[in-house]
């Protein structure tokens, strides 16, 4: 792990290379911190929402009316976790191919070629003048982009569960994998579907932590 101020922390998992405000859907998965079951529990495959729960659902909903050319796919809130589809349609400032490959994070991940992997394994840090999105990213945030609308969800969900009287909170990181075809957008809101009734079988499934 690097260092930033003799403290270790957790490189970035994004794709550096590519500008999260570009006009795309992206699928979004935010776990709890510690993945303890803030949300509630999935019962005879139905998901039982606690208080938390139904905040971080209302709160999804919400993000269409704060934050501009967003639209929602598929949503889900498991005990755990969050999975949902963000749609964005664009900044006014696209300079990101939108053809090009992404490496994500999670069981439906799309491939990456080995040309575009073995590239951003040897190529050397960029110049200031030629960053890469991903380094421009906290510098020009934006307020239509996917880390300033999750940002914002996030925020939300534990301003209003604190002011309640709740323990809560969020694991730091999110997974945020672009959705390159139709095929992938419709395999991801399937998945998105079904996750109570596969619940079991889900690769953040734990017994909530004591």
């Amino acid at each position: 792990m690097d260092k930033f101020q003799n403290k270790y922390r957790i490189p970035s998992a994004r794709a550096q290379w590519w500008d999260y405000g570009n006009a795309g859907a992206y699928f979004i998965t935010i776990c709890t911190r510690n993945r303890k079951h803030y949300f509630g529990e999935i019962k005879n495959g139905e998901m039982q929402l606690s208080h938390i729960g139904l905040l971080a659902d209302v709160m999804w909903h919400e993000i269409k009316n704060h934050a501009q050319h967003v639209e929602l796919g598929e949503f889900v809130v498991m005990p755990n976790h969050i999975h949902g589809i963000l749609i964005l349609q664009g900044n006014e400032n696209e300079n990101a191919t939108q053809n090009a490959p992404v490496e994500t994070r999670h069981a439906l991940s799309l491939q990456i070629p080995q040309t575009h992997s073995q590239q951003s394994q040897q190529s050397p840090e960029p110049p200031q003048s030629l960053q890469t999105p991903g380094q421009n990213r906290f510098q020009n945030q934006g307020k239509n982009t996917v880390s300033s609308i999750i940002g914002s969800y996030k925020s939300a969900v534990t301003k209003h569960a604190h002011r309640l009287g709740f323990e809560f909170g969020w694991q730091s990181r999110m997974w945020d994998n672009i959705i390159f075809n139709d095929e992938s957008f419709v395999r991801i809101s399937e998945y998105i579907q079904t996750n109570p009734l596969n619940w079991k079988d889900d690769q953040f499934y734990q017994k909530n932590p004591t």
